[in-house]
């Protein structure tokens, strides 16, 4: 009845635009990318000074200097040189000033520009997948299977390695991407040589996945290393392209349990240096080797810590300098800086002396200055700034409030600044290095102009050691003070995911505005463990997931509650995965606060979770017994006093099924009512069409119980 009521209000509201704004449907909700501001895809030219984009015309090149535009290529030419019936430009790359690369149907073609025709066409067997180019080289290393090849220019495949045991993995990501960790192979600069990754998971125990798209469903095994159990074991190959030969790195530091990230080529291809760290995952190694022998030449320098050491990223070397590199840690001074050393260790300097996060951008080719984003004016804003390396002198070069994404010009001269804010749905500007804005290449018009939004509003409470916690408050549609309103309290609260950021609508999921739109207040706010905040802030949670993030919670829920307009008997729980985790911790440990949750792919106990994340922040289950007791929700399930809905995906390999069954099986044993929801054929993130049914489900369960 109240869903049929809540229809009724909803197609009224849209039956009369002319007199006032649409209300989202549940599609648009999930699916309308058209609510989102959208900026051009702007790339840089190659190493040119010319801007490219997409437009209606086709790929179009725009003057850095005068603003002259041109195209490039139009849909017409692309279709003539790849002999295809494109109606829209695919995507691309730019291989150099003149070359196009475009992958489709199982080929790769490099396209000259300038002539319109394919200079180059790479075609891959079936079944090949990680394709990564050799410029130097101009090869192309790719795997099958588990195994991994390469193709020379005259298109010609060679093996590199030929494992027929499938527990040995080559050429691909390990570690379950953890460390920063996106690919698995690795071309040395002058193009001779191919580094690579070969994960050997034998003893790692298989995890089912039931399939139930053949006639009498079927089991898909995935191995899936869980806290305290056997892990894989990697080891970094270099293969020699002249010889055919591969030699294996000398890395065993900490036994053959280990993590190999960073993996960063010398400029002058000789050497290969890895960041080596430990199980435990608190004493990291920057190692070089040599390339051709594979022996140890020196450990530059090392990290320990209390808590726990995560590199998440290579070494840049100076182009001007190759005895120079920069390296980026938050383990020294607190935040995550960056930090200039000699090729021998030896720390020359600091390059941001700044008690703030910091990632790096670029540094230009004559190794003059350093490019990077901070959070120094707000955890909530990312800005970019530069550092003369000889002096340390350091310049802002955005000045408006708000989230800047940058793409520099390959000398360093420009840059293209993407930026957006709680006030400005989006502005792309042609910038000097300087700062000094050269014009406005888009202008976003607000997409929500034709909607009825209820009010955002971004702001800061403090948590109980003093420090900020922001949080983004949206209000119901057509808001009344004089009322009181249920409230959504959605929640992530896990490590590497900010939430709440200065950008247009302070980064909400439309799904909150729904829920706005239909006479809820949603609340979000980012707890500690989460970046951008330094290290303290993020590490605190070490060993006891979730305990001072529920605090944390709980202080934006009674701030939120002293408001006369939020209704305290009424207050409703949601999240996803360490989301889903926080969420039935929320509602078992805080009964008197919260009536109703819904908890998506959660982590139940992290004995059950894997190696590489749930060691992190827990250390192993023999290690930190008293930590896994506390913060496990089984124990929990006995003292369930509101509704709570559990949806999992069936086939979901980053939170396995094991988890929440085990939490519904604990809840059947004390006679504890629970409702459950799976979706059959979804992996961890219930995507596509299911993810409109799923967040239908989420909504039925917050209007039959919170309203």
């Amino acid at each position: 009845m109240k869903r049929m009521f809540l229809a009724i209000i909803g197609l009224s509201m849209m039956f009369d635009l002319s007199a006032q704004k649409k209300v989202l449907t549940m599609e648009e909700a999930v699916v309308g990318y058209h609510l989102y501001p959208r900026s051009k895809y702007i790339q840089w030219q190659g190493d040119k000074n010319q801007l490219t984009y997409l437009d209606r015309e086709g790929l179009m090149g725009e003057s850095v200097d005068k603003g002259e535009k041109s195209v490039l290529l139009t849909v017409a030419e692309l279709n003539r040189i790849l002999g295809a019936e494109l109606r829209g430009f695919p995507n691309f790359s730019w291989l150099d000033d003149n070359t196009l690369v475009i992958a489709r149907q199982g080929s790769i073609y490099h396209i000259d520009v300038a002539k319109k025709q394919v200079k180059q066409k790479f075609t891959f067997p079936k079944g090949a997948a990680n394709e990564t180019y050799s410029k130097a080289g101009n090869m192309y290393a790719y795997t099958i299977d588990n195994n991994l090849y390469y193709m020379d220019e005259r298109g010609n495949s060679y093996t590199v390695t030929a494992d027929e045991d499938k527990n040995i993995v080559n050429g691909q990501v390990v570690s379950r991407n953890e460390f920063g960790i996106t690919g698995g192979i690795f071309w040395s600069p002058d193009g001779k040589k191919l580094g690579f990754y070969r994960k050997d998971e034998s003893q790692v125990t298989n995890f089912p996945l039931l399939d139930i798209n053949t006639r009498t469903g079927e089991l898909k095994e995935i191995k899936y290393p869980m806290a305290g159990m056997k892990s894989e074991l990697v080891s970094l190959g270099v293969y020699d392209i002249a010889s055919a030969k591969t030699t294996f790195l000398d890395a065993n530091d900490f036994g053959r349990e280990q993590y190999l990230t960073g993996i960063t080529w010398s400029p002058e291809s000789d050497m290969v240096y890895v960041q080596v760290l430990n199980r435990g995952q608190n004493h990291m190694r920057l190692n070089k080797y040599d390339a051709s022998t594979g022996k140890l030449i020196a450990t530059l320098f090392e990290e320990k810590s209390n808590t726990y050491v995560e590199p998440q990223s290579g070494l840049v070397f100076l182009a001007n300098n190759p005895k120079q590199f920069i390296y980026s840690t938050n383990n020294r001074d607190g935040f995550m800086n960056l930090y200039l050393h000699d090729v021998n260790g030896k720390l020359i300097r600091r390059l941001t002396d700044v008690d703030a996060d910091v990632e790096f951008v670029a540094v230009d080719p004559a190794g003059k200055y350093v490019y990077y984003l901070s959070s120094e004016i707000s955890p909530v804003e990312k800005q970019l700034f530069r550092v003369e390396v000889k002096s340390g002198k350091k310049n802002r070069l955005t000045m408006e409030e708000g989230w800047h994404n940058i793409t520099m010009s390959g000398d360093c001269a420009y840059f293209v600044d993407n930026y957006s804010s709680i006030k400005v749905p989006r502005n792309v500007d042609l910038t000097m290095n300087s700062g000094k804005v050269v014009r406005r290449l888009q202008e976003v018009e607000n997409p929500n102009k034709d909607y009825n939004f209820g009010e955002i509003t971004l702001g800061k409470i403090k948590a109980d050691d003093g420090s900020d916690l922001y949080y983004r408050l949206i209000k119901p549609m057509d808001f009344d003070p004089n009322k009181k309103y249920p409230v959504i309290h959605y929640v992530y609260g896990g490590p590497h995911s900010q939430l709440v950021t200065n950008t247009w609508n302070a980064s909400l999921r439309m799904w909150e505005m729904y829920m706005a739109q239909h006479g809820y207040v949603v609340f979000v706010i980012d707890n500690h463990g989460t970046p951008n905040r330094g290290k303290a802030f993020e590490d605190i949670i070490h060993r006891q997931c979730g305990q001072v993030e529920m605090k944390d919670q709980v202080k934006g829920i009674e701030w939120l509650k002293s408001f006369p307009w939020v209704d305290a008997n009424r207050i409703g729980v949601h999240g996803w995965s360490y989301g889903g985790f926080m969420t039935i911790s929320l509602i078992t440990n805080y009964p008197d606060i919260y009536k109703v949750a819904v908890a998506g792919g959660p982590v139940i106990d992290w004995k059950w979770y894997e190696v590489m994340y749930g060691e992190r922040y827990m250390d192993t289950p023999q290690e930190n017994p008293e930590g896994y007791a506390k913060t496990s929700l089984i124990a929990k399930a006995k003292d369930l006093k509101g509704k709570l809905l559990i949806c999992q995906g069936a086939v979901d390999p980053v939170v396995v099924w094991e988890q929440s069954l085990s939490f519904i099986r604990e809840c059947i044993k004390n006679n504890v009512q629970v409702d459950y929801f799976p979706y059959p054929c979804a992996e961890h993130n219930v995507m596509g069409r299911d993810r409109i049914h799923l967040m239908q489900k989420v909504t039925n369960y917050f209007e039959d119980y919170l309203r």
